[in-house]
């Protein structure tokens, strides 16, 4: 156990070094909540533990709303794409041809260029040695979860000042 928490702890100080990514998401979905549009989230697989934080938890997101490929955006509304890899790469080439502002954020190493704010946790394997020689553990949407409370920590800040 002692080695998960080890683990973990450097996962979540990897991803808080990532300050320029974590700030221009959070800015980014900021210019959603002051243009009066809405954050609308794009989760996919395990990822959705994000979505269901921030549209359900103790600490929603603001003007938060689960991604509807249907609905009509608006110039003021933002996306937050988060997959696993490269599920969102489909939508993220959508928005950007229809000049949608978008965040992405990918828990295995992968890169968007299309996005206005990227940000990858690069958990391409487990963090603990397997019985079978593998690795296991694989916290895509703890490391996620994590990015999220720190994305609305930041933004929340921004929306304040």
């Amino acid at each position: 156990m002692k080695i998960l928490t080890t683990q973990l702890t450097g996962l979540f100080q990897r991803i808080a070094k990532d300050e320029e990514a974590l700030e221009d998401t959070a800015r980014l979905l900021a210019q959603a909540v002051i243009g009066e549009g809405r954050i609308h989230l794009a989760a996919f697989g395990e990822l959705e533990a994000v979505a269901a934080a921030a549209l359900n938890g103790p600490e929603m997101f603001e003007s938060a709303v689960r991604f509807d490929p249907a609905a009509e955006l608006s110039t003021a509304d933002r996306v937050w794409i988060l997959a696993r890899k490269d599920e969102g790469d489909s939508l993220a080439q959508e928005l950007a041809g229809r000049s949608i502002p978008f965040a992405m954020l990918t828990a295995e190493s992968h890169a968007n260029e299309a996005a206005h704010a990227f940000l990858s946790l690069n958990i391409d394997k487990g963090l603990l040695p397997g019985e079978d020689g593998g690795r296991i553990v694989i916290p895509h949407g703890l490391g996620a979860l994590y990015a999220y409370h720190a994305v609305k920590i930041t933004m929340d800040e921004m929306l304040a000042d």
